[in-house]
Protein backbone atom coordinates (compact mmCIF):
# COMPACT_ATOMS: atom_id res chain seq x y z
CA UNK A 1 0.00 0.00 0.00
CA UNK A 2 1.44 3.49 -1.42
CA UNK A 3 1.33 5.80 1.62
CA UNK A 4 3.55 8.46 -0.38
CA UNK A 5 2.48 11.09 -3.06
CA UNK A 6 4.93 11.70 -6.18
CA UNK A 7 6.88 14.99 -6.23
CA UNK A 8 6.57 16.08 -9.94
CA UNK A 9 5.66 19.41 -9.60
CA UNK A 10 7.93 22.35 -9.96
CA UNK A 11 8.04 25.85 -9.61
CA UNK A 12 6.51 27.14 -13.03
CA UNK A 13 3.97 24.81 -12.44
CA UNK A 14 2.95 24.94 -8.94
CA UNK A 15 3.01 29.38 -9.43
CA UNK A 16 0.72 28.06 -12.37
CA UNK A 17 -1.91 26.79 -10.41
CA UNK A 18 -2.10 29.65 -7.93
CA UNK A 19 -2.40 32.08 -10.32
CA UNK A 20 -5.05 29.77 -11.53
CA UNK A 21 -7.17 29.08 -8.52
CA UNK A 22 -7.17 33.21 -7.87
CA UNK A 23 -8.09 34.44 -11.32
CA UNK A 24 -11.26 32.43 -11.66
CA UNK A 25 -14.82 33.44 -12.98
CA UNK A 26 -15.18 35.13 -10.03
CA UNK A 27 -13.13 38.62 -11.68
CA UNK A 28 -15.47 38.52 -14.57
CA UNK A 29 -18.37 39.86 -12.37
CA UNK A 30 -16.50 41.28 -9.68
CA UNK A 31 -15.61 44.38 -11.72
CA UNK A 32 -18.70 45.78 -11.60
CA UNK A 33 -18.94 45.43 -7.93
CA UNK A 34 -16.26 47.24 -6.96
CA UNK A 35 -16.84 49.83 -9.57
CA UNK A 36 -19.52 50.51 -7.69
CA UNK A 37 -18.10 51.39 -4.49
CA UNK A 38 -15.01 52.93 -5.85
CA UNK A 39 -15.70 54.56 -8.87
CA UNK A 40 -13.02 55.51 -11.17
CA UNK A 41 -10.64 54.04 -8.23
CA UNK A 42 -11.64 50.92 -8.85
CA UNK A 43 -8.06 49.78 -9.78
CA UNK A 44 -6.58 50.94 -6.35
CA UNK A 45 -9.61 49.42 -4.30
CA UNK A 46 -7.76 45.91 -6.28
CA UNK A 47 -4.25 46.75 -4.99
CA UNK A 48 -5.49 47.93 -1.75
CA UNK A 49 -7.16 44.13 -1.64
CA UNK A 50 -3.86 42.79 -2.33
CA UNK A 51 -2.28 44.55 0.37
CA UNK A 52 -4.98 43.19 2.78
CA UNK A 53 -4.24 40.00 1.59
CA UNK A 54 -0.34 40.13 1.37
CA UNK A 55 0.60 39.48 5.18
CA UNK A 56 -1.73 36.27 5.58
CA UNK A 57 -0.10 35.07 2.27
CA UNK A 58 3.30 35.52 3.99
CA UNK A 59 1.94 34.15 7.07
CA UNK A 60 1.56 30.82 4.83
CA UNK A 61 4.77 31.08 3.12
CA UNK A 62 6.73 31.03 6.60
CA UNK A 63 4.32 27.76 7.67
CA UNK A 64 4.92 26.02 4.35
CA UNK A 65 8.70 26.68 4.36
CA UNK A 66 8.51 24.95 8.41
CA UNK A 67 6.08 22.24 7.88
CA UNK A 68 5.48 21.11 3.70
CA UNK A 69 3.30 18.71 4.36
CA UNK A 70 -0.64 17.92 2.73
CA UNK A 71 -3.16 19.79 5.52
CA UNK A 72 -1.13 22.63 5.77
CA UNK A 73 -3.19 24.66 7.88
CA UNK A 74 -4.33 21.57 9.75
CA UNK A 75 -0.35 21.13 10.87
CA UNK A 76 0.03 24.90 10.98
CA UNK A 77 -2.46 25.50 13.94
CA UNK A 78 -1.89 22.12 15.64
CA UNK A 79 1.73 23.59 15.75
CA UNK A 80 0.75 26.98 17.16
CA UNK A 81 -2.08 25.93 19.40
CA UNK A 82 -0.79 22.58 20.81
CA UNK A 83 -4.26 20.94 19.46
CA UNK A 84 -4.04 17.97 17.18
CA UNK A 85 -8.20 18.24 17.74
CA UNK A 86 -8.15 21.63 16.56
CA UNK A 87 -5.85 20.92 13.84
CA UNK A 88 -8.01 18.41 12.49
CA UNK A 89 -11.08 20.69 12.66
CA UNK A 90 -9.23 22.98 10.79
CA UNK A 91 -8.00 20.72 7.76
CA UNK A 92 -11.62 19.30 7.76
CA UNK A 93 -13.19 23.04 6.99
CA UNK A 94 -10.97 23.00 4.80
CA UNK A 95 -11.80 20.13 2.86
CA UNK A 96 -15.88 21.28 3.46
CA UNK A 97 -14.67 25.03 1.86
CA UNK A 98 -12.96 23.29 -0.90
CA UNK A 99 -15.57 20.94 -1.67
CA UNK A 100 -18.48 23.70 -1.41
CA UNK A 101 -16.45 25.98 -3.23
CA UNK A 102 -15.84 23.34 -5.84
CA UNK A 103 -19.56 22.94 -6.03
CA UNK A 104 -20.39 26.50 -6.02
CA UNK A 105 -18.25 27.26 -9.41
CA UNK A 106 -18.92 24.09 -10.93
CA UNK A 107 -23.40 25.07 -11.05
CA UNK A 108 -21.92 28.32 -12.31
CA UNK A 109 -19.99 27.12 -14.82
CA UNK A 110 -22.59 24.91 -16.23
CA UNK A 111 -24.98 27.40 -16.27
CA UNK A 112 -22.77 29.35 -19.00
CA UNK A 113 -22.49 26.16 -21.15
CA UNK A 114 -26.46 25.22 -20.79
CA UNK A 115 -26.83 28.35 -22.27
CA UNK A 116 -24.78 27.25 -25.39
CA UNK A 117 -25.11 23.13 -25.39
CA UNK A 118 -28.64 22.05 -25.28
CA UNK A 119 -28.50 19.63 -22.62
CA UNK A 120 -29.81 19.42 -19.23
CA UNK A 121 -27.85 21.31 -16.85
CA UNK A 122 -28.05 18.43 -14.11
CA UNK A 123 -26.43 16.18 -16.82
CA UNK A 124 -23.74 18.64 -17.89
CA UNK A 125 -22.87 18.52 -13.56
CA UNK A 126 -22.20 14.88 -14.00
CA UNK A 127 -20.55 14.62 -16.75
CA UNK A 128 -18.53 17.64 -16.26
CA UNK A 129 -17.70 16.97 -12.53
CA UNK A 130 -16.88 12.81 -13.47
CA UNK A 131 -14.34 14.19 -16.43
CA UNK A 132 -12.94 16.33 -13.91
CA UNK A 133 -12.72 13.78 -10.60
CA UNK A 134 -11.32 11.13 -13.82
CA UNK A 135 -8.08 13.52 -14.56
CA UNK A 136 -7.71 14.72 -10.67
CA UNK A 137 -7.13 10.20 -10.09
CA UNK A 138 -4.77 10.55 -13.16
CA UNK A 139 -1.94 12.59 -11.13
CA UNK A 140 -0.90 15.87 -10.05
CA UNK A 141 1.23 16.47 -12.61
CA UNK A 142 -1.45 15.88 -15.09
CA UNK A 143 -4.20 17.40 -13.30
CA UNK A 144 -2.03 20.86 -12.74
CA UNK A 145 -1.52 21.01 -16.51
CA UNK A 146 -4.67 20.89 -17.54
CA UNK A 147 -5.39 23.51 -15.54
CA UNK A 148 -2.58 25.55 -16.64
CA UNK A 149 -4.23 25.55 -20.18
CA UNK A 150 -7.50 26.28 -18.60
CA UNK A 151 -5.60 29.18 -17.05
CA UNK A 152 -3.79 30.04 -20.38
CA UNK A 153 -7.56 30.21 -22.01
CA UNK A 154 -8.74 32.71 -19.18
CA UNK A 155 -5.84 35.04 -19.00
CA UNK A 156 -6.39 35.00 -23.17
CA UNK A 157 -9.72 36.31 -22.09
CA UNK A 158 -8.47 38.75 -19.93
CA UNK A 159 -6.13 39.99 -22.28
CA UNK A 160 -8.50 40.73 -25.30
CA UNK A 161 -10.81 42.90 -22.34
CA UNK A 162 -7.62 44.72 -21.91
CA UNK A 163 -7.09 45.02 -25.31
CA UNK A 164 -10.41 46.25 -25.84
CA UNK A 165 -10.73 48.63 -23.22
CA UNK A 166 -7.63 50.33 -24.87
CA UNK A 167 -8.23 50.32 -27.68
CA UNK A 168 -10.61 53.45 -27.42
CA UNK A 169 -10.21 56.39 -26.10
CA UNK A 170 -10.25 57.25 -22.67
CA UNK A 171 -13.71 58.66 -21.51
CA UNK A 172 -13.38 62.22 -20.14
CA UNK A 173 -13.59 61.47 -16.47
CA UNK A 174 -9.92 59.97 -16.26
CA UNK A 175 -8.50 62.97 -17.12
CA UNK A 176 -10.38 64.74 -14.55
CA UNK A 177 -10.72 62.15 -11.68
CA UNK A 178 -11.84 63.49 -8.59
CA UNK A 179 -9.75 63.08 -5.29
CA UNK A 180 -10.40 59.08 -4.05
CA UNK A 181 -12.89 58.99 -1.45
CA UNK A 182 -11.47 56.56 0.63
CA UNK A 183 -14.41 54.92 2.26
CA UNK A 184 -15.54 53.88 -1.03
CA UNK A 185 -12.29 52.25 -2.19
CA UNK A 186 -11.88 50.38 1.08
CA UNK A 187 -15.40 48.95 0.43
CA UNK A 188 -14.33 48.00 -3.10
CA UNK A 189 -11.38 46.88 -1.58
CA UNK A 190 -12.86 44.69 1.09
CA UNK A 191 -15.43 42.97 -1.79
CA UNK A 192 -12.43 42.66 -4.46
CA UNK A 193 -9.87 40.59 -1.47
CA UNK A 194 -12.68 37.75 -2.15
CA UNK A 195 -11.08 37.65 -5.71
CA UNK A 196 -7.44 36.86 -3.78
CA UNK A 197 -8.53 33.96 -1.88
CA UNK A 198 -6.90 30.96 -3.47
CA UNK A 199 -3.31 30.94 -2.62
CA UNK A 200 -4.05 29.19 0.20
CA UNK A 201 -4.37 26.45 -1.89
CA UNK A 202 -0.97 25.73 -2.77
CA UNK A 203 0.32 24.50 0.61
CA UNK A 204 -1.16 21.58 0.39
CA UNK A 205 0.70 20.72 -2.95
CA UNK A 206 3.87 20.15 -0.84
CA UNK A 207 3.75 16.69 -0.86
CA UNK A 208 4.34 16.79 -4.67
CA UNK A 209 6.42 19.35 -5.35
CA UNK A 210 9.90 19.44 -6.09
CA UNK A 211 12.07 21.43 -2.93
CA UNK A 212 9.21 22.15 -1.24
CA UNK A 213 10.59 24.49 1.34
CA UNK A 214 12.10 27.04 -1.22
CA UNK A 215 9.35 26.54 -3.85
CA UNK A 216 6.18 26.68 -1.67
CA UNK A 217 7.04 30.29 -0.30
CA UNK A 218 8.02 31.63 -4.00
CA UNK A 219 4.95 30.13 -5.35
CA UNK A 220 2.87 31.72 -2.86
CA UNK A 221 4.37 34.82 -2.87
CA UNK A 222 4.61 35.46 -6.97
CA UNK A 223 0.67 33.63 -7.62
CA UNK A 224 -0.26 36.93 -5.39
CA UNK A 225 2.19 39.37 -7.14
CA UNK A 226 1.21 38.50 -10.79
CA UNK A 227 -2.52 38.13 -9.71
CA UNK A 228 -2.46 41.90 -8.01
CA UNK A 229 -1.42 43.09 -11.36
CA UNK A 230 -3.44 41.25 -13.37
CA UNK A 231 -6.51 42.72 -11.58
CA UNK A 232 -5.34 46.11 -11.46
CA UNK A 233 -5.04 45.95 -15.05
CA UNK A 234 -8.08 44.66 -16.10
CA UNK A 235 -9.97 46.66 -13.50
CA UNK A 236 -8.15 49.94 -15.17
CA UNK A 237 -9.08 48.68 -19.10
CA UNK A 238 -12.77 48.44 -17.82
CA UNK A 239 -13.04 52.29 -16.19
CA UNK A 240 -11.13 53.49 -18.79
CA UNK A 241 -13.49 52.34 -21.46
CA UNK A 242 -16.89 52.25 -19.74
CA UNK A 243 -18.99 54.57 -17.33
CA UNK A 244 -18.74 53.63 -14.19
CA UNK A 245 -22.90 53.29 -13.77
CA UNK A 246 -22.77 51.04 -17.02
CA UNK A 247 -20.32 48.90 -15.31
CA UNK A 248 -21.81 48.84 -11.82
CA UNK A 249 -25.09 48.07 -13.17
CA UNK A 250 -24.09 45.24 -15.76
CA UNK A 251 -24.12 41.51 -14.40
CA UNK A 252 -21.02 40.77 -17.53
CA UNK A 253 -19.16 43.72 -16.65
CA UNK A 254 -15.98 42.41 -18.63
CA UNK A 255 -18.42 41.38 -21.77
CA UNK A 256 -20.42 45.11 -21.75
CA UNK A 257 -16.38 46.66 -22.02
CA UNK A 258 -16.14 44.32 -25.24
CA UNK A 259 -19.40 45.09 -26.36
CA UNK A 260 -18.65 48.99 -26.02
CA UNK A 261 -14.79 49.09 -27.50
CA UNK A 262 -15.52 46.95 -30.19
CA UNK A 263 -19.44 46.92 -31.19
CA UNK A 264 -19.80 43.13 -30.99
CA UNK A 265 -21.38 40.90 -28.44
CA UNK A 266 -18.72 39.46 -26.13
CA UNK A 267 -20.24 36.01 -26.42
CA UNK A 268 -16.36 34.20 -26.04
CA UNK A 269 -16.00 35.02 -22.88
CA UNK A 270 -19.23 32.94 -21.78
CA UNK A 271 -17.11 30.10 -23.75
CA UNK A 272 -13.95 31.57 -21.55
CA UNK A 273 -16.14 31.65 -18.32
CA UNK A 274 -16.92 27.95 -18.50
CA UNK A 275 -13.08 27.04 -18.57
CA UNK A 276 -12.50 29.22 -15.79
CA UNK A 277 -15.05 27.36 -14.05
CA UNK A 278 -13.72 24.07 -14.95
CA UNK A 279 -10.21 25.45 -13.15
CA UNK A 280 -11.94 26.01 -10.18
CA UNK A 281 -13.60 22.08 -9.92
CA UNK A 282 -10.06 20.79 -10.72
CA UNK A 283 -8.41 22.96 -8.25
CA UNK A 284 -10.38 22.53 -5.29
CA UNK A 285 -10.75 18.66 -5.56
CA UNK A 286 -6.97 17.87 -6.48
CA UNK A 287 -6.60 20.80 -3.20
CA UNK A 288 -9.09 19.03 -1.34
CA UNK A 289 -7.81 15.37 -1.48
CA UNK A 290 -4.72 16.53 -0.61
CA UNK A 291 -6.07 17.83 2.42
CA UNK A 292 -7.78 14.52 3.40
CA UNK A 293 -4.57 12.52 2.72
CA UNK A 294 -2.61 14.53 5.27
CA UNK A 295 -5.13 14.58 7.67
CA UNK A 296 -4.95 10.76 7.77
CA UNK A 297 -1.72 10.47 8.74
CA UNK A 298 -2.29 11.89 11.75
CA UNK A 299 -6.19 11.75 12.87
CA UNK A 300 -6.87 7.16 13.00
CA UNK A 301 -10.78 8.23 11.77
CA UNK A 302 -9.50 9.37 8.60
CA UNK A 303 -6.49 6.82 8.02
CA UNK A 304 -8.37 4.99 5.25
CA UNK A 305 -7.45 8.24 3.10
CA UNK A 306 -3.90 8.40 3.80
CA UNK A 307 -3.31 5.98 0.79
CA UNK A 308 -1.74 6.77 -2.85
CA UNK A 309 -2.40 4.49 -5.73
CA UNK A 310 0.55 2.30 -6.26
CA UNK A 311 0.31 3.46 -9.95
CA UNK A 312 -1.19 7.02 -10.29
CA UNK A 313 0.22 8.05 -6.95
CA UNK A 314 -2.41 9.71 -6.48
CA UNK A 315 -5.17 9.64 -3.02
CA UNK A 316 -7.72 8.47 -5.17
CA UNK A 317 -10.19 7.28 -1.82
CA UNK A 318 -10.25 11.19 -1.24
CA UNK A 319 -10.29 12.19 -4.86
CA UNK A 320 -13.25 10.11 -5.10
CA UNK A 321 -15.39 11.14 -2.38
CA UNK A 322 -14.80 14.82 -2.57
CA UNK A 323 -15.41 14.89 -6.75
CA UNK A 324 -19.00 12.87 -5.11
CA UNK A 325 -19.37 15.72 -3.53
CA UNK A 326 -18.41 18.06 -5.63
CA UNK A 327 -21.23 16.70 -7.98
CA UNK A 328 -24.11 16.21 -5.35
CA UNK A 329 -23.55 19.83 -3.64
CA UNK A 330 -23.65 21.09 -7.39
CA UNK A 331 -27.10 19.59 -8.05
CA UNK A 332 -28.43 20.18 -4.73
CA UNK A 333 -27.46 23.34 -3.94
CA UNK A 334 -27.81 26.90 -4.86
CA UNK A 335 -24.62 28.88 -5.59
CA UNK A 336 -25.15 31.93 -3.60
CA UNK A 337 -25.39 29.83 -0.29
CA UNK A 338 -22.03 27.93 -1.82
CA UNK A 339 -20.16 30.95 -2.08
CA UNK A 340 -20.60 32.54 1.20
CA UNK A 341 -20.13 29.46 3.52
CA UNK A 342 -16.60 29.17 1.23
CA UNK A 343 -15.64 32.46 2.62
CA UNK A 344 -16.56 32.49 6.10
CA UNK A 345 -14.74 29.12 6.64
CA UNK A 346 -11.73 30.03 4.63
CA UNK A 347 -11.68 33.66 7.00
CA UNK A 348 -11.85 31.99 9.65
CA UNK A 349 -9.07 29.28 9.04
CA UNK A 350 -7.09 32.79 8.11
CA UNK A 351 -7.74 34.40 11.65
CA UNK A 352 -6.51 30.62 13.29
CA UNK A 353 -3.22 30.46 10.87
CA UNK A 354 -1.97 33.81 11.62
CA UNK A 355 -2.27 33.08 15.73
CA UNK A 356 -1.04 30.23 14.95
CA UNK A 357 2.54 31.69 14.27
CA UNK A 358 2.09 34.56 16.73
CA UNK A 359 2.52 31.78 19.24
CA UNK A 360 5.07 29.96 17.39
CA UNK A 361 7.06 32.92 17.73
CA UNK A 362 6.38 33.69 20.72
CA UNK A 363 7.96 30.69 21.48
CA UNK A 364 10.92 30.56 19.96
CA UNK A 365 10.22 29.64 16.19
CA UNK A 366 13.55 28.50 14.97
CA UNK A 367 14.90 31.09 12.55
CA UNK A 368 14.80 28.74 9.19
CA UNK A 369 14.11 28.99 5.99
CA UNK A 370 11.27 31.64 4.97
CA UNK A 371 10.89 33.85 7.98
CA UNK A 372 9.09 36.89 8.21
CA UNK A 373 8.35 39.99 11.33
CA UNK A 374 5.97 39.35 14.14
CA UNK A 375 4.24 42.38 12.67
CA UNK A 376 3.13 40.29 9.78
CA UNK A 377 0.99 37.69 11.33
CA UNK A 378 -0.57 40.44 13.60
CA UNK A 379 -1.51 42.32 10.86
CA UNK A 380 -3.12 39.28 9.25
CA UNK A 381 -5.27 38.20 11.47
CA UNK A 382 -6.42 42.13 12.32
CA UNK A 383 -7.48 42.11 9.05
CA UNK A 384 -8.50 38.50 7.92
CA UNK A 385 -10.63 39.37 11.33
CA UNK A 386 -12.00 43.05 9.87
CA UNK A 387 -13.01 41.10 6.66
CA UNK A 388 -14.40 38.28 8.47
CA UNK A 389 -16.80 40.73 10.53
CA UNK A 390 -17.13 43.51 7.59
CA UNK A 391 -19.03 39.82 5.76
CA UNK A 392 -20.92 39.01 8.47
CA UNK A 393 -22.70 42.47 8.89
CA UNK A 394 -22.98 42.89 5.31
CA UNK A 395 -24.81 39.29 5.00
Amino acid sequence: MAEELKRRIGLPLLTAYGVGVMVGAGIYVLIGAVAAEAGVWAPLSFFVAGCIAAPTALSYAEFSSRFPDSAGEARYVAHGYGSEALGALVGLAIVVAGTVSAAAVLRGGVGYLAAIVPVSPSILIVLLGGVLVAVAVLGALESLSVAAVFTAIELIGLALVVWAGFSVPALPVLDAAPPPVWGGVMAGAVLAFFAFIGFEDIVNMAEEVKNPTRTLPIAIVSALLVTSVIYAVVAFAAIRGVAVDALSQSEQPLALVWQTARGTEGAFLSVIAVFAALNGVLAQNVMAARVLFGLGRRTPLLAGFHHAHHRFGTPVRATLLVGACVIVGALLLPVATLAEVTSTVLLGVFVLVNGALIFAKRRGFEKQGFSVPMGVPVLGLVLSAAALVVGFVAG
